[in-house]
């Protein structure tokens, strides 16, 4: 299955151009947008796999287009400009833009552009995922440790006793730890 590519730039020749390079390199380019507002509704309609916004585009440019992308669906987004001015990169990493080229491209830009922005955006999604596997962690532990507390002193039991009777309870009815933790800090606080 080949990358389905978004193109947004209000200049013809360059969306021709740029779809001939990502044809001839065997990407597909399942739409293309004339201006911002046209991307952001196309992202969502055609639902790319990644997406290259020119920055200066009339109706709304493109790092606000990526903005509203990424509010809607995580995905790599290149951005293209003929302007390589500091601000409007800065602006470009706060949007969540992943690569950037400066017009005029050449080919051999164009393909690393892509396979490096797809690569940082798939360590962003096992960071942000990594991220949210431990605050689960990290909450389970804290709701045992305060199930835990709640039983030492309301039953007078030893701490490895209170945990090895959260530990039975979420073993005898086949739910997680942090569950019979919560139901005890419900139930007995």
């Amino acid at each position: 299955m080949s990358t389905r590519v978004l193109i947004a730039d209000d200049e013809t020749i360059i969306r021709l151009d740029l779809r001939a390079l990502l044809d001839s390199a065997g990407l597909e380019v399942c739409a293309e947008a004339r201006d911002g507002i046209e991307a952001v509704e196309l992202a969502e309609a055609s639902a790319p796999d990644i997406a290259i916004l020119d920055v200066k585009m009339p109706r709304l440019d493109g790092l606000e287009a990526a903005r509203r992308i990424l509010e809607e669906r995580s995905l790599p987004i290149v951005m293209l400009t003929a302007y390589g001015d500091a601000e409007i990169v800065a602006r470009a990493a706060e949007a969540g833009v992943f690569a950037y080229l400066v017009k005029p491209f050449r080919e051999q830009d164009v393909v690393p552009a892509i396979q490096t922005a797809q690569a940082r955006h798939a360590e962003l999604a096992e960071l942000r995922l990594e991220a949210h596997t431990l605050r689960e962690a990290l909450e389970a532990r804290k709701a045992i440790e305060r199930a835990k507390g709640i039983l030492m002193a309301k039953e007078g039991l030893t701490e490895s006793e209170a945990f090895e009777r959260l530990r039975r309870a979420s073993q005898r009815s086949g739910r997680p730890m942090k569950l019979i933790a919560d139901a005890v800090a419900a139930t007995l606080s």
